[in-house]
């Protein structure tokens, strides 16, 4: 591997590091406060809710019967390693390094959750009159971010194949 993307993986690893210790971190404060379900107004449009994901992203497969989630560890699994490949093949392609980073630093954060408790801790609650948007955590809003940057990253001009 060329020291360039030996890097690329460090900054990427490092920053994906202190992405899980803040997803845990917020997960960790949040689980020792309230009680499963309990809901702390903040705002008149944000309150911080204690609520466990047992799917994937908007409670999808969240009652499937427990298969999941062996599945969505595996996919998790396979996903860190993909992730991981392409942050070194592009090392000098930095905004798709960061997505993909955020990505990967959301994904870790969110595995552990699953292996740890069958499950995934959510409390960020966003609504806006009388509609409430789906929990989420640190690890998901980084994955997010990450999935935008790479969307913006598709629109940016590449230069033209050699012949």
């Amino acid at each position: 591997m060329r020291l360039e993307a030996r890097r690329a993986l460090a900054l990427a690893f490092g920053t994906s590091i202190i992405l899980v210790v803040a997803d845990q971190w917020t997960k960790y404060a949040i689980t020792s406060n309230l009680r499963y379900g309990e809901s702390v107004a903040i705002t008149s449009f944000f309150n911080l809710v204690l609520v466990y994901n047992k799917g994937a992203a908007f409670s999808f497969l969240s009652d499937a019967g427990g298969w999941q989630r062996a599945f969505f560890i595996g996919i998790t699994g396979v996903a860190i390693v993909v992730l991981s490949w392409l942050i070194a093949k592009h090392e000098n392609e930095k905004l798709f390094r960061w997505g993909l980073t955020l990505i990967l630093g959301g994904a870790i954060g969110n595995l552990i959750d699953r292996v740890a408790y069958g499950h995934v801790v959510d409390f960020l609650d966003f609504h806006f009159v009388g509609w409430h948007f789906w929990a989420f955590n640190v690890a998901d809003s980084a994955i997010t971010i990450g999935a935008a940057l790479l969307i913006l990253d598709s629109f940016r001009p590449r230069p033209a194949p050699l012949q």
